[in-house]
C-alpha cells in the first residue's frame, strides 16, 4: 500500500474532514458533496444523521467484527468453520494470538471512527441550519447518542483511544493524534449521553423513523456505562428511571425479541436495523445480517451456500442451561432439532467444525425467506429492557435487585413475569449474588455480542478463559491498536504485549 493510500485510509477512519479552504479549487467539485454545499436544509440534517447510523450495519460493527470479539473471544463460543486456515482472522481472536494486523480489530477501529466522524459533522454543522427545532434537537441528540455508543465500544476494546469531538481541519491534524486516557473518554461518553437524553424524544417512533435512538436509549446506555465504570449508585438510579418511566415492558416470550415480525417491540431500547438484501451472495457491508449464513450449519442446505458453521456454541455453555430454560431452544440448534420448511432437515449429532452438533439459532431466518437468502433482515438488539433489569439487579445488590433478576428468570422458564415462582433465587451473599447475575446475563444475552465485555468489566476474563484452555495473557484484556493506523501515525502507542 502506498503512503498516499495509507493516509487516505486514516482519513476514512475519521469520516469527512471539516473541509478545505475555498482557495483549494477554483471550481465547485462536481463529483462529491462538500460541507460548503451541504448542511443547508432540514433534509441535509436528517441525511447526515442517518449516515452516522450507517456504520452499525457494516463489517467493522454488528455485521461481522463484533460477534468475533463479543462471542468468539468469550467462553460462549468457538470459531468452528472448515478447519485449516478457514476464518483465520477469527482463529486469531479465538486463540488469543492476535496480531496488530488482524482485519477484524482493524475494521472495528475504523468503523467506530467513521461513525464518530459523521456524528461530529452533524454536531458541528446542524446547529446553523434553519429547520424545525424539534427535528434539529432530535438530530443533535442522535449524533450525541451514536458518538457515545461508538466510543463505548472503542474504549472497552482498546483502552486509551484518541478523543475527537470536532471534525479535523486537515490530514496533519489527523495523523498527529495521541491516545486519550480512558477515564477522559468515559467522561465524554457520559456527557454525550446526558445531552442526548435531553435532546431526544421519548418515543415511540413511527413510519420511517422506527429504530431511531430515543431518550430511553440514551438513559439505558448511560446506566450500562456507569456499571462498566463501577459506579454502582449511578448505574442503579439510571436503570431504575428507565424501568419506571420509559413505558417499556419485557416481552412475555423471550423468542419475541428475535422475531422479524416483532422487531422494535415493547422491550427494545435500541437495535441495529437490518433488512433483506436482494443479492444472492453475502455482503459484509450490505443491508442484511450475514450471520444468517455464517452461523448456518456447515454442510446442511439451510441457507444459500449451505452455511459456514462459524461461532459454534461451546459444550460447556450448552450444558450450563437449567432444565426447562426456554432460552436454550431459541438460542441454539442441537442434535435432533428439525428445521422449518421443506425438505425436512434434522440437525445431526456432529457437523464440520461442530463436533457436538451445535449451531447458533438465535439469528436464523434462512428457511423462512423465499428464495433462500444468505443474509437476514433480523435486527440485532444493542439494548433491551432485560439488560436494564439486570444492570439494576447487579448495581443495587440483592436486597433491592433480586426482584428484577427474578423477573428475567421467570420469563426464561415461561412463567408469569410478576408472580413469584419456584425458579426465583433467594441469594443474600453478595459474592454469590454477583456470580448469579453474571450467569443470568450469559444466558439472557448469549450471542448478542456482549459476553466478552461482561467478563472484562467483572475482572473474570482471564480465569474464565484459562479454565477453558485458552492461552490468554494478562495483556489480552484489550485489543491491539491496528498496525495500519500506527504506520500512518506513530503517536498511537501500541498496547503492551502486542
Amino acid at each position: 500500500m502506498t503512503n498516499k493510500k495509507v493516509v487516505c485510509a486514516s482519513l476514512l477512519m475519521l469520516g469527512l474532514l471539516a473541509g478545505c479552504g475555498k482557495d483549494y479549487l477554483d471550481e465547485q467539485p462536481r463529483d462529491r458533496i462538500t460541507s460548503e454545499i451541504f448542511y443547508k436544509t432540514e433534509t441535509d440534517a436528517i441525511q447526515a444523521t442517518n449516515a452516522a447510523y450507517a456504520e452499525l450495519v457494516r463489517y467493522g460493527m454488528f455485521n461481522y467484527s463484533l460477534w468475533g470479539i463479543g462471542d468468539v473471544m468469550s467462553d460462549n463460543s468457538t470459531l468452528g468453520g472448515g478447519g485449516g486456515s478457514d476464518g483465520i482472522e477469527f482463529q486469531q481472536l479465538d486463540n488469543y494470538n492476535i496480531p496488530s494486523s488482524n482485519p477484524l480489530i482493524t475494521a472495528h477501529w475504523r468503523s467506530c471512527y467513521l461513525g464518530i466522524g459523521r456524528a461530529n459533522l452533524v454536531l458541528a454543522n446542524v446547529p446553523a441550519i434553519t429547520m424545525n427545532e424539534d427535528l434539529k434537537k432530535r438530530s443533535l441528540g442522535e449524533a450525541q447518542f451514536l458518538r457515545a455508543l461508538y466510543y463505548f465500544y472503542l474504549v472497552r476494546g482498546y483502552g486509551d483511544v484518541p478523543l475527537i469531538t470536532t471534525p479535523p481541519a486537515s490530514a496533519e491534524a489527523v495523523n498527529t493524534l495521541t491516545r486519550t486516557p480512558a477515564p477522559q473518554v468515559y467522561e465524554q461518553i457520559v456527557t454525550d449521553l446526558k445531552a442526548a437524553a435531553d435532546n431526544l424524544p421519548t418515543g415511540p417512533y413511527s413510519g420511517d423513523d422506527i429504530g431511531r435512538a430515543s431518550k430511553w436509549s440514551a438513559k439505558g446506555l448511560l446506566a450500562k456505562v456507569y456499571l462498566t465504570q463501577g459506579n454502582l449508585p449511578l448505574a442503579a438510579s439510571q436503570a431504575l428511571e428507565v424501568i419506571q418511566q420509559s413505558g417499556k415492558t419485557l416481552n412475555p416470550a423471550y423468542a419475541d425479541n428475535f422475531n422479524v415480525a416483532k422487531e422494535n417491540g415493547p422491550e427494545s431500547l435500541f437495535e441495529v436495523q437490518f433488512r433483506t438484501s436482494p443479492q444472492e451472495y453475502y455482503d459484509q457491508n450490505g443491508p442484511g445480517f450475514i450471520g444468517n449464513g455464517f452461523f448456518g450449519a456447515r454442510g446442511l442446505n439451510t441457507v444459500r451456500t449451505g452455511g459456514y458453521g462459524f461461532n459454534i456454541p461451546e459444550k460447556e455453555f450448552v450444558d450450563g442451561y437449567e432444565t426447562n430454560d426456554l432460552r436454550r431452544d431459541v438460542t441454539i440448534w442441537k442434535p435432533g432439532d428439525v428445521y422449518p420448511g421443506t425438505p425436512r432437515i434434522v440437525q445431526p449429532a456432529s457437523l464440520p467444525g461442530s463436533p457436538f452438533g451445535y449451531n447458533v439459532k438465535k439469528w436464523f431466518t434462512g428457511r423462512d425467506l423465499t428464495p433462500l437468502q444468505y443474509d437476514s433482515p433480523l435486527n440485532i438488539p444493542v439494548l433491551r429492557l432485560a439488560d436494564v433489569y439486570l444492570i439494576y439487579a447487579e448495581a443495587a445488590g440483592p436486597a433491592l435487585g433480586l426482584p428484577y433478576l427474578n423477573r428475567v428468570r421467570r420469563r426464561a422458564f415461561g412463567l408469569p413475569i410478576e408472580v413469584p415462582s419456584a425458579r426465583d433465587l433467594t441469594i443474600t451473599d453478595v459474592t454469590a449474588y454477583k456470580a448469579a447475575v453474571l450467569r443470568e446475563r450469559r444466558y439472557e444475552f448469549a450471542f448478542e455480542d456482549d459476553r466478552w465485555y461482561d467478563l472484562k468489566r467483572t475482572n473474570t476474563l482471564i480465569p474464565v478463559m484459562r479454565a477453558q484452555g485458552k492461552n490468554i495473557q494478562d495483556f489480552n484484556v484489550v485489543l491491539p491498536i491496528p498496525q495500519s493506523e500506527r504506520d500512518v501515525n506513530p503517536n498511537l502507542v501500541q498496547n503492551p504485549g502486542y
